[in-house]
């Protein structure tokens, strides 16, 4: 059994881990695309004009690497607009609530903006205050992960609602404030919903990994997160069919291939190890799963045929 503080200091350094952030191909267009929005807006700021401004729709599957991606990028940018001198609330980020009606995500606004507001006030004066404290704040963007939830309800009065409000701060006449939306596949059909609304906005999409053509990439990425985590890699891992591996198991999703090779190193930490090798990759996929050695992709040779998506799939399951 192992002890508790070998699992506390295991948890420990994944933890640090968890906050090394990969840069990667598909964080390029994400990151030029706001570069170029923040870079307009202040323009406009500078020489008084005023502008609509435009935003920014990041969409993918669920275990992409879509919020890790966000929260990078907020944060960097967040900070470099600080230290140009336009404040540290120049970003607000908030997850849509479920369901998202106009009123509670005005409310939540107004909480992030430092303005709570009590719920027995009616939907247009929560937004006319969103818009007078964004303004008084000079927020530039306002970014909603889960962004899909703003069609939760399923009316098409609702939804309505929300766009158009979400137009309206765009093109506010005093303080037009940018949009960055992320969310999954569903967000698409949103934006598709409301013209107006996705031609403001510029649109990046994390896709799914192919094991083929990301094997190496995935073994490169294994490869860093070892040496940060002073592990050698043996080289039962370092062979691209494990990397092969890594990518049908994360479901063809970045940000789960992460998690599972995070997942790997702290089994290795808990076995005291100073190598990774591939029973480590097992036993983190058993411990995520409950999945029998027959459908572990980390066991079997013909692993492709595993739907990795499945938890406590076993050979005579009754």
């Amino acid at each position: 059994m192992m002890g508790n503080d070998l699992i506390t200091q295991a948890a420990q350094r994944v933890a640090e881990l968890k906050g090394y952030f990969v840069d990667h191909e598909r964080f390029v267009p994400l990151a030029e695309g706001f570069s170029i929005l923040a870079e307009k807006r202040l323009v406009d700021i500078q020489n008084g004009r005023i502008s609509e401004a435009q935003g920014l729709a990041l969409s993918g599957h669920s275990g992409a690497g879509k919020s890790a991606a966000i929260t990078h990028l907020l944060a960097q940018e967040g900070q470099r607009l600080a230290d140009r001198g336009y404040g540290d609330s120049t970003i607000i980020s908030l997850r849509v609530p479920s369901p998202a009606t106009l009123k509670f995500v005005g409310q939540m606004l107004l909480r992030a903006l430092g303005y709570p507001i009590g719920a027995d006030r009616h939907a247009w004066y929560i937004w006319d205050l969103v818009q007078h404290h964004l303004k008084e704040r000079r927020v530039l963007f306002v970014h909603l992960d889960e962004a899909q939830d703003l069609a939760s309800r399923g009316t098409k009065h609702e939804l309505d609602s929300v766009t158009s409000m979400l137009k309206t701060l765009m093109t506010d006449p005093e303080w037009p404030v940018g949009i960055i939306l992320s969310g999954t596949n569903e967000l698409e059909d949103i934006l598709n919903h409301d013209h107006q609304l996705a031609r403001r906005m510029k649109t990046v999409r994390f896709e799914s990994l192919s094991p083929a053509a990301y094997g190496d990439d995935i073994l490169d990425l294994l490869e860093s997160y070892c040496e940060r985590a002073n592990l050698a890699p043996e080289e039962d891992v370092l062979e691209l069919s494990h990397g092969e591996r890594v990518v049908h198991a994360a479901a063809n999703q970045f940000g789960i291939a992460i998690v599972l090779i995070l997942d790997a190193i702290e089994d290795a930490y808990l076995q005291g190890q100073e190598t990774l090798n591939r029973q480590n990759f097992i036993r983190a996929y058993h411990r995520r799963t409950s999945c029998d050695a027959e459908f572990n992709p980390f066991v079997v040779p013909d692993f492709m045929r595993i739907d990795a998506r499945q938890v406590f799939s076993r050979e005579n399951r009754t």
